[in-house]
């Protein structure tokens, strides 16, 4: 019995693995980007930066309903796919493309009518007002663009294709570094915006031609009737709505944190931003292996294999709180090369450094949240995940960063966070050790 259980866990190991690499690398791009974003505007001082990051916010705010739609559909793919029903999931990727060209036109409004005034309802200084509203619409403009990206590149690796958006994504960071050197040196802030815009617009289309034309299991066939099917966007709704309410309850925490962090002045600011910039390179391979997770948890339930399901969940976690505290040790080494990499401010530098190595300490448990959350929505179990993100982050760092920041500025900020990933990824780490939908899943699939 135990041969048999090591000969199968290795192959399982094996393709966590072969799934996981090309989507950490897919959001590593992702990162390298804002890195040439932060890097390029840094050079023109610390007033450029805190323009980004005053909005930063705000920014995965309205892109937590991009990526909570995308979550809704992409597991029904998943699903579908396990099962062995290709033409039920090419009608999930439809009904998912109809739907998400409808929310990110809302949300291309929203932005728009707000970009004006946004900076001035998060307490930013006059002098970054201008080039923050203007870095924020043309983010903005960009809605349908994203969303179409993160669809189709969800629909992708829940059919098992991590590598073409991983080498989309790839080419994305070229392209921004390209537009970039083009636009900023005429437009500043602004320019930096253009950049990353028609970056997402060329490789948004790439993505969207790989999945609905190349991909064999997915493209669309136009004989293929495909009437609305209420029952695909009930249970889009069902698994997308925690998650959107757990994205708005988390960014909107953010956006009360930069509130409280505005008073601090421009260098805490900017340190800040550049801070988040940095550890985000560390925790995005987590998010690799979260989507990773997602594909084989939903495979594995949509072929009725429960058990199965909760190993792939299991090594995943593992796999990912031993990645992520790798680089959180190699980031504690070298951020201060990486600070002087974005910014020339020494005063920023500095606060930055000190703030980020506290908060690399929380690294592994970050993981554990990561990947635990992306395996229990492959499970479909996304409504008591997302409360227990809503109140980790809202009780626990929101309550201590407001008892903190009076005596200790930024540093007690920090500390809040520290505090609340560790917290977060217990709550997290138990309800996946716990959770009953990894055996009743499939069930729910066959009625639906």
């Amino acid at each position: 019995m135990l041969i048999n259980r090591h000969s199968e866990l290795l192959p399982q190991i094996s393709r966590v693995w072969k799934l996981s690499v090309p989507a950490i690398l897919t959001q590593i791009t992702s990162i390298v980007m804002q890195y040439i974003d932060s890097a390029m505007v840094g050079n023109l001082g610390a007033n450029a930066s805190a323009s980004i990051g005053l909005v930063s916010t705000s920014t995965w705010l309205l892109s937590g309903f991009v990526y909570a739609l995308s979550a809704g559909f992409s597991v029904q793919v998943a699903h579908h796919i396990g099962a062995g029903r290709e033409t039920e999931a090419r009608r999930v990727v439809k009904h998912g493309l109809l739907s998400g060209l409808l929310l990110s036109a809302l949300l291309l409004l929203i932005g728009v009518s707000i970009s004006g005034s946004l900076p001035r309802w998060l307490g930013g200084e006059e002098a970054l007002l201008a080039d923050s509203s203007a870095y924020f619409l043309v983010f903005s403009l960009t809605f349908p663009f994203m969303q179409m990206n993160s669809l189709c590149s969800s629909y992708l690796q829940c059919s098992g294709n991590m590598v073409t958006p991983s080498i989309l994504n790839a080419a994305m960071c070229g392209l921004d570094v390209l537009f970039n050197a083009i636009f900023i040196p005429k437009y500043g802030v602004l320019g930096a915006g253009i950049g990353t815009a028609l970056a997402t617009v060329v490789i948004s289309l790439g993505v969207l031609w790989a999945c609905c034309v190349r991909s064999p299991v997915l493209r669309i066939h136009r004989q293929e009737p495909c009437p609305m099917d209420t029952g695909i966007l009930r249970r889009a709704l069902k698994i997308g709505t925690p998650v959107a309410a757990q994205e708005i309850a988390m960014c909107s925490a953010m956006v009360v944190s930069t509130l409280i962090i505005a008073p601090l002045g421009t260098v805490a600011i900017a340190a800040n931003s550049f801070a988040v910039t940095a550890e985000s390179l560390c925790y995005m391979p987590g998010y690799g292996i979260g989507s990773a997770a997602t594909t084989l948890v939903g495979q594995s339930i949509g072929a009725g294999d429960g058990q199965l399901a909760k190993r792939y969940a299991n090594i995943s976690v593992a796999f990912g709180g031993a990645m992520m505290s790798l680089a959180g040790i190699v980031m504690w080494l070298i951020c201060p090369l990486v600070f002087r990499m974005l910014t020339p401010d020494l005063a920023v530098r500095a606060l930055a450094t000190q703030v980020l190595r506290m908060e690399l300490l929380a690294e592994p448990l970050y993981a554990v949240s990561i990947v635990a959350s992306g395996a229990l929505r492959g499970a479909e179990d996304t409504l008591i995940p997302s409360i227990l993100n809503l109140l980790s982050i809202w009780v626990v760092r929101i309550g201590l960063s407001l008892l903190l920041v009076g005596s200790l500025g930024l540093k007690g900020v920090w500390i809040a966070m520290t505090v609340e990933l560790c917290v977060r990824g217990l709550l997290l780490l138990i309800r996946q050790q716990t959770s009953k939908h990894y055996y009743s899943g499939h069930t729910e699939q066959v009625e639906a």
